[in-house]
């Protein structure tokens, strides 16, 4: 029998809150948006880096595929909903795409600290 957990959302920047049900066999975002949340994404394959833009303030994620996301940001609690599965009932808020560009490329980019591609496992 599949789980099905709770997953409070708090979107910062419509300053809205949303409660879904999220199977555990299931991306959250396709969750969400077939009970009538939206989200924001971009490419919907974990592997655009343009927006890591949730933050799981409580509770267990499974993401496998975002490789997108750097391992210090995934550490710090940052989530691609497009390819993270529920694995608790979850808390996760929307996080300003400017501060977490900057927390995944900013500190690389114009430094002349890439050697090559894009340094999310060079850390």
């Amino acid at each position: 029998m599949t789980r099905v957990y709770t997953v409070q959302i708090h979107n910062r920047q419509t300053h809205t809150r949303q409660t879904v049900q999220i199977p555990e066999d299931r991306y959250i975002l396709a969750a969400a948006e077939s009970q009538g949340v939206n989200l924001p994404f971009a490419c919907r394959n974990g592997a655009c880096t343009a927006l890591p833009r949730f933050r799981v303030l409580s509770g267990e994620i499974h993401q496998p595929e975002a490789m997108g996301l750097s391992p210090k940001l995934r550490e710090s609690g940052y989530a691609l909903l497009c390819v993270s599965y529920a694995r608790s009932d979850l808390q996760v808020e929307t996080q300003d795409e400017d501060e977490v560009y900057e927390l995944q490329f900013g500190r690389y980019f114009g430094k002349g600290k890439v050697r090559r591609g894009l340094p999310l496992d060079e850390e």
